[in-house]
């Protein structure tokens, strides 16, 4: 006698309370990776005495932490649920802004990363909420719970540089050591909110279906190899020029305010699209979305060559944003062509733990790259990846319009 898988829970109104907290909680808690961005590479190179190079490793350990908390993410929250993963993932933001404002205050650089590697790890659950805001939710409302999910994405790239301009000076002169306590305190409130959710746990898999292809054999199809590296591609060039640009402004004689404020507009041109970069996939197909904004990544380069101005360094960082955003979205929507339902949640973590692990590299280097040749440098290192992922995207475009004439 075999029972009835139970059919998932339904429930729009519900669906709708859950997004509006999510919304929230996301721009509470997804504030810290803002705040990190903005901050970790100043706070490094304010604490290294000699090796300056290491300045952007507190980003490259947050981005590590997000890599290698992804997989536990999935698995503590389909054990334990939505609400225990989110809620414990909350505590230990709390826990990663204490640690990180005490390692300020000590001068501790060594601990100062191992904060934002934790702060990372609890940033893995953030991730979650745009999908967790859709559990419950009808297939009609399903876009509209990840759009209010995406909209606190929005409101954290406001919420993380506004809180740095705020409190940078809290406990002068040790400069950033209030940020952090307040990163800890934005936790906290993310966490009340998140208290409040109601996800039921999802019903167990029937271990009786097949589990799929072998994972190589899908990581060697081209569509697959080519939307990896293409999004691979967004996510490192982004980050690559993104963590130094806050120390190239400041060596330039601009303020930690200015270079908050850019990281700000950065952000907001990351996820302020989101809300139509899924039509324009529709109506213009993914190859071409990505294509723009692979050229976008190219065009926050000369931009950011041409001079260093404020303004060459601001528009040089909303070129970014837009370029990550349709690169990134538009990788990932290829890559949902390479796999069965079956296969998705494997498929979905190797692409994230390449990407992530491609980043934390990008991030890591950025510093010792700007410290060693500067700022022209890194942003020249970004033409020939643009160059090579076009490449990649133009041949695998031939390749599938030759199979399709020729069958």
């Amino acid at each position: 006698m075999t029972t009835a898988t139970p059919e998932p829970l339904v429930d729009d109104r519900l669906a709708k309370r859950n997004a509006v907290l999510l919304a929230l909680a996301q721009a509470l808690g997804g504030a810290s990776a803002s705040i990190v961005i903005a901050t970790g590479p100043l706070v490094g190179y304010m604490m290294l005495d000699e090796d300056k190079s290491l300045a952007t490793l507190p980003v490259s350990a947050m981005v590590l932490g997000t890599a290698f908390g992804t997989i536990p993410a999935g698995m503590i929250m389909r054990r334990f649920g939505r609400r225990a993963g989110f809620t414990g993932a909350s505590l230990l933001g709390v826990a990663s802004g204490l640690l990180a404002s005490f390692a300020v205050f000590r001068d501790d650089f060594s601990l100062f990363a191992l904060a934002c590697a934790l702060g990372g790890f609890a940033g893995a659950f953030v991730q979650q909420y745009r999908f967790a805001a859709a559990d419950t939710a009808s297939e009609a409302f399903k876009p509209k719970a990840i759009s209010w999910v995406l909209a606190g994405g929005v409101l954290a790239g406001i919420v993380g540089p506004q809180t740095v301009i705020a409190t940078k000076d809290l406990f002068q002169p040790i400069l950033f050591a209030g940020t952090y306590l307040a990163q800890a305190g934005l936790a906290l409130v993310a966490l009340f909110l998140l208290v409040f959710i109601k996800i039921p746990k999802p019903p167990r898999q029937n271990r009786t279906q097949g589990g799929g292809r072998p994972l190589l054999k899908i990581m060697s199809q081209p569509r697959f190899i080519v939307s990896a590296a293409c999004g691979i591609c967004s996510y490192a060039l982004m980050s690559l020029v993104m963590t130094a640009t806050p120390l190239a402004m400041i060596a330039c004689g601009l303020s930690e305010t200015d270079a908050a404020l850019g990281i700000q507009w950065h952000v907001l041109a990351m996820f302020g699209p989101s809300f139509f970069t899924g039509h324009l996939i529709a109506r213009f197909g993914k190859e071409r979305i990505v294509a723009i904004g692979l050229a976008l990544l190219a065009g926050c380069s000369i931009v950011a060559l041409s001079g260093l101005e404020l303004a060459h360094f601001w528009t040089a960082l909303v070129l970014l944003g837009l370029g990550w955003n349709f690169g990134f979205i538009g990788a990932t929507a290829m890559l949902t062509d390479t796999y069965r339902p079956a296969e998705r949640n494997l498929v979905q973590a190797v692409n994230d733990f390449l990407v992530f692990g491609f980043v934390a590299a990008a991030s890591f280097s950025s510093g010792a790259l700007l410290n060693a040749f500067g700022w022209g440098t890194v942003n020249v290192l970004v033409f020939p990846f643009v160059i090579l992922s076009l490449g990649l995207l133009a041949w695998l475009v031939l390749a599938e319009r030759k199979a399709v004439t020729t069958v």
